[in-house]
């Protein structure tokens, strides 16, 4: 597949971004009716940059600043929130990929704009074998599998001796199958099916352990040093889920003050919309609670940026609440779609009305499990309380 090389400078790389609106928003519905992002969206994106912003410099990167990458990616989930989360997971991947021993890097990385999909729900086992492992098993919630080049698969190594360890393993997406199993009501276009590897053999520069990463341990010489590289991964998924979240509650907001004009309220003496108090109380609620949320994304967002340039250690209580942060603005930002939605009339069930589909969006953002509100605040609680996170994916 040819592709249309990306701007060798991340300098407007928001700016270009934000002119591809109108494009994607126009292939949003198509999209969700596909089960995956349109091929034209996808080659826009990468030829925008977006899949550099976290690749090395080295690679052809941009290596961007956490800041710049929320309000990218909440451009793209502003036009459609199934664009955007695609987006994020392949940024996102870059990521993970750039953490790997740089034999690998070396291999992932033939040009800056390489797709990298992954997921970390270990459906499958990993066997030693051969100066690697054989791998089996399905790997769920495979987001944009159809269009990337690479999978980061993960996987329980299963040696028999104790405790099995988490592994990712970097699998060119050529060895792996694809099933056709995403069908559902919210993201429905981000194409999350399910990837299955049958006897893959990954060769051991090619394989991550989790739990040295999470404690802040990469094996990639090159970048182990780079401040860029010292945010931690899930804190970073943090910061990218604000930024598809707050996209999308923005879009409600746009949408919700343009149809206010256009319509009235049924069964009321209100022909338009704009004129009813009720609508100002919905409008101004719904838009202090977006608000409120930015202001929960740039204060986590600050945190991750500071700590990667002072090379301090984080407290279980610092990632606790990045954690709890991530899940309450995502609370906010869905408690505005619902607002907005309720409030905009049965002729925004229509498929061809946006605000339906970024409703259904938000509501599936906020029960990914990394994301629940309720589950991140509970560990937030537990750390505040004196107890142990009781989870390791801080």
């Amino acid at each position: 597949m040819t592709r249309s090389p990306a701007p060798h400078s991340g300098r407007d790389l928001v700016e270009r971004l934000r002119e591809l609106r109108p494009l994607i928003r126009s292939h949003a519905a198509r999209a969700e009716r596909r089960s995956r992002v349109t091929s034209e969206v996808a080659e826009a994106l990468t030829g925008a940059g977006i899949l550099r912003m976290n690749v090395p410099r080295r690679h052809g990167g941009y290596q961007t600043s956490l800041r710049t990458q929320v309000d990218a990616l909440s451009e793209v989930s502003a036009a459609c929130g199934s664009a955007g989360y695609m987006a994020l997971i392949q940024a996102g991947g870059g990521f993970i990929a750039a953490l790997f021993p740089d034999e690998a890097q070396d291999e992932i990385f033939t040009g800056p704009d390489t797709r990298i999909g992954g997921t970390l729900v270990p459906g499958s086992k990993a066997v030693p074998a051969d100066g690697g492992y054989v791998v089996n098993g399905e790997s769920p919630f495979a987001t944009g599998c159809q269009d990337a080049d690479w999978h980061l698969l993960t996987a329980l190594d299963d040696t028999g001796d104790g405790p099995p360890e988490l592994l990712w393993l970097a699998i060119p997406m050529t060895d792996l199958r694809i099933l056709d199993d995403w069908d559902v009501t919210g993201l429905a276009g981000s194409g999350s099916n399910t990837v299955v590897a049958r006897n893959v053999h990954v060769p051991a520069h090619r394989v991550l352990p989790v739990a040295p990463l999470l404690a802040g341990v990469i094996p990639s010489r090159r970048n182990s040093a780079d401040a860029f590289y010292r945010m931690p991964v899930m804190l970073l998924f943090c910061a990218w889920t604000a930024a598809s979240a707050l996209g999308l509650a923005r879009a409600a907001l746009t949408e919700f003050g343009e149809r206010i004009h256009q319509r009235g309220i049924t069964y009321t003496i209100h022909e338009r919309q704009h004129e009813a108090a009720v609508t100002h109380l919905q409008f101004a609620e719904a838009e202090m609670k977006v608000s409120a949320a930015e202001l929960l994304t740039a204060d986590l967002v600050g945190t991750i940026e500071s700590k990667a340039a002072s090379g301090a250690p984080y407290t279980a209580a610092e990632r606790a609440r990045i954690r709890a942060q991530c899940g309450y603005l995502a609370r906010l930002c869905k408690e505005a779609g619902d607002l907005i939605g309720s409030a905009s009339g049965a002729s925004a069930l229509h498929r061809e009305v946006p605000i339906q589909r970024i409703v259904r969006d938000l509501n599936a953002l906020s029960v990914h499990s990394f994301v629940n509100p309720a589950a991140n605040l509970e560990l937030y609680g537990r750390v505040l309380s004196g107890l142990d996170p009781g989870t390791p994916f801080l």
